[in-house]
């Protein structure tokens, strides 16, 4: 059986590489009974044109979809769009939140002359440990740099549609030539020209995933206490705080709201929004029975498919039933 890397997924089928080529796969039917879920990046065994097992992942993201990376480096456009705070800080709380080395590049720096814009940059992301990076992909500025960052790497670049990773790729691959749009002049947003996650190698030993662009990236999936977590420079305040449980809002004896001046205001403020959002979430499933039984089980890394609680109630009702049978029988003999 062959061992391959999924670098890309279009429909139901897998495009797997290995060191006997490249090939086209689907997953066995058994794998979709345990909705075991394949990534992009994720290591699998395969035969005959069939996904037979996936390999333990190294870590993964789920926006976008990926397994196996080294680095997550943020593109943000310096202009057009104009630079969202909120949005970079919710990419980086992201990363943050599964571990994630992280890159912050700047492109289309040739759009701006504000130097305002890129000392606020320094001045919020320099002191919280980010390599920050500014590039344009049109004039060839930072492109050298860019594929240093790249060197030896799976680099996973993900930002808003129209911040032009796909530009940023065209200026190091020319020869992939993948397609680019313009920002919409209506909108002034952009517009997805990446429909799917796709691993690219750079070299030998460097790898691009070129992901679709979102915005629409929520909290709504861990608790409220938790989303300090995600930010350095809030959860250095912590300790000070009179209760434990505080969020940070609205409580007396905040320790992080007395030392405010020391946070930049768009972080503090996304901090809030994500907050907000995991309070949402947490009202949501406070009285729902969320907790649902596992559809397979592993053991002596074999993973089969679980009977459920409902069919096993059945089946011994039809072991009860079977027994008296056989009592009843005997007492007729």
């Amino acid at each position: 059986m062959a061992v391959g890397q999924i670098f890309k997924i279009h429909s139901d089928f897998y495009y797997v590489d290995s060191s006997e080529g490249v090939f086209e796969c689907k997953i066995r039917e058994v794998l979709k009974k345990q909705k075991q879920k394949i990534f992009v990046g994720d290591y699998v065994e395969f035969a005959g044109g069939a996904i037979e097992k996936i390999l333990p992942r190294r870590n993964f993201i789920t926006r976008p979809t990926v397994a196996n990376i080294d680095r997550v480096i943020v593109i943000s456009a310096v202009k057009e769009p104009e630079l969202s705070f909120s949005q970079l800080n919710r990419y980086l709380a992201f990363a943050k939140y599964h571990n994630l080395e992280t890159v912050l590049c700047f492109n289309k720096n040739d759009l701006s002359s504000d130097d305002k814009i890129i000392d606020k940059v320094f001045s919020i992301y320099e002191p919280l440990g980010y390599d920050i990076l500014f590039t344009s992909a049109l004039e060839g500025d930072g492109i050298e740099d860019f594929k240093e960052l790249l060197r030896g790497k799976t680099s996973v670049l993900c930002g808003a549609s129209g911040v032009g990773k796909s530009s940023l790729i065209n200026a190091i691959i020319p020869e992939l030539n993948l397609k680019t749009k313009k920002i919409s002049e209506k909108t002034l947003r952009g517009t997805h020209t990446t429909r799917h996650c796709e691993i690219i190698p750079i070299g030998e030993d460097s790898r691009i995933v070129d992901t679709p662009g979102f915005s629409n990236l929520k909290f709504d999936f861990l608790m409220p206490n938790e989303v300090d977590l995600l930010f350095e420079e809030i959860g250095r305040y912590k300790s000070g705080c009179k209760y434990p449980n505080c969020l940070h809002l609205s409580e007396t004896g905040c320790a992080v709201k007395e030392n405010l001046d020391k946070i930049d205001e768009t972080r503090y403020l996304s901090y809030v929004e994500f907050t907000k959002e995991a309070l949402e979430y947490k009202e949501r499933v406070k009285f729902q029975g969320l907790k649902t039984e596992a559809l397979h089980k592993h053991h002596n890394d074999k993973t089969a498919v679980k009977i459920s609680s409902r069919k096993r109630e059945r089946a011994r009702n039809t072991l009860k039933q079977n027994i008296y049978k056989d009592i009843e029988n005997e007492r007729i003999d």
